[in-house]
């Protein structure tokens, strides 16, 4: 219970504005799950939004016309419940008067909270949302930094296709949710185009606890290949009742959790196995204006949070230099100009090439990892295999 007080109370600081925060600063504001199920995922978006205003006010702020102006931020703690983001959202530009804004974590939050963005014209970048709803609906004012979630699964299915032995049947399981949901539809044509025989497509509960009965059903027909669309505590809850009912597929995939530290330290050796998928890994080679590369930003984070990032800070970082690029590029905060400089910027950051389609979203090619000794590994990219997975999955008596 004291535990659960001090998060509100920190929770509360957030959203208050800060004392330094001057009249002609430019604020970026957001509505963020820093409580609540899945608070774990929402920290990667605060922290990384920080980090990123903290690195680009120490180099100068951002410059417009010549002057120098600093970044502040106002964040909102949603509790994950969708409707108060929607609120907070709300606030933040009418009452608030934040001058852009950043986006929540998950696909069904943004897309109820771009609808705040939308009408009241102001720009959201946000990487938290990768569901092909979001940006269907031809709105002007949301731009994304994740790729389609239609296409989560594309390169895992390529590299199926090349495996020995060759899978031959695949049960497809996800939550009822618009990312999940999304990620399904994309799926299933691209499953078929591939020859694998899909003898479960399942839909589950969001948050569900239970998946005792959908793993039963795996074991009894025998199931090849188990790809999950869903989010971290699910798949947690998957896993450990998979060791529990002794169900070993010969590989099973993720869309969540396998690139995060926490989905590691949380299964322990039991990680081990598990396939997952990521639009950016650390590297040298990913230059930044700001961070150097990507590389250098994942060693800032973890020295600055103490824990490694994953995709998801990542696109936090980038959603804040997109930002900062189509201001300067404007020379304006006014929302309608940075909106149409959004809409044509192109840059180089420390997650990858940043560049919007007509809809608002980029597509970054997803890379097939697994958890190898305790370690994310990358397997499979746009070129093929980049190293030999561990397959097919010992069963866990075996391992």
């Amino acid at each position: 219970m004291f535990k659960a007080l001090l998060s509100s109370i920190a929770a509360l600081a957030i959203a208050l504005p800060c004392s330094s925060t001057l009249a002609q600063d430019i604020v970026f504001g957001a509505s963020v799950q820093l409580t609540g199920p899945v608070a774990n995922t929402g920290r990667y978006y605060r922290d990384a939004y920080q980090l990123a205003v903290d690195k680009i006010n120490a180099a100068g702020g951002v410059k417009i016309g010549g002057q120098s102006r600093k970044l502040a931020l106002k964040i909102y703690d949603n509790q994950s419940d969708v409707n108060l983001s929607v609120r907070q959202y709300t606030q933040l530009v009418s009452q608030d008067k934040v001058n852009l804004l950043l986006g929540p974590f998950a696909s069904n939050f943004a897309l109820a909270d771009s609808a705040v963005s939308e009408k009241y014209e102001v720009p959201m970048v946000q990487g938290g949302g990768a569901s092909d709803q979001i940006f269907a609906r031809g709105f002007k004012y949301i731009f994304g930094t994740l790729a389609p979630a239609s296409n989560y699964f594309g390169s895992t299915i390529d590299m199926l296709k090349s495996l020995k032995p060759a899978p031959q049947s695949v049960a497809l399981l996800f939550a009822d949710d618009a990312f999940d949901v999304s990620v399904a539809e994309g799926t299933r044509p691209k499953l078929k185009q591939a020859g694998l025989n899909v003898v479960m497509d399942e839909r589950y509960s969001t948050n569900a606890t239970d998946f005792n009965s959908l793993l039963s059903q795996i074991k009894s027909k025998n199931v090849d290949v188990v790809l999950v669309a869903g989010h971290e505590t699910e798949i947690l809850n998957f896993i450990r009742q998979a060791k529990s009912l002794t169900v070993s597929p010969k590989f099973y995939s993720f869309t969540v959790g396998v690139p995060s530290e926490d989905f590691r330290k949380a299964l322990g050796k039991d990680a081990d196995y598990a396939f997952g998928m990521t639009a950016w890994l650390p590297s040298a080679t990913q230059k930044d204006r700001w961070f150097g590369d990507g590389q250098k930003f994942a060693d800032d984070y973890k020295a600055k949070f103490g824990y490694e990032p994953d995709y998801h800070a990542a696109s936090g970082a980038a959603d804040v230099e997109a930002l900062v690029e189509a201001v300067e590029k404007a020379g304006s905060v006014d929302p309608k100009k940075v909106r149409d400089a959004l809409a044509g910027i192109k840059f180089d950051s420390l997650y990858g090439p940043i560049s919007f389609d007509a809809h608002g979203q980029i597509d970054l090619p997803q890379t097939v990892i697994q958890v190898q000794e305790g370690t994310v590994t990358a397997i499979y990219g746009e070129s093929g295999f980049i190293k030999q997975p561990k397959y097919p999955m010992p069963p866990w008596s075996a391992r």
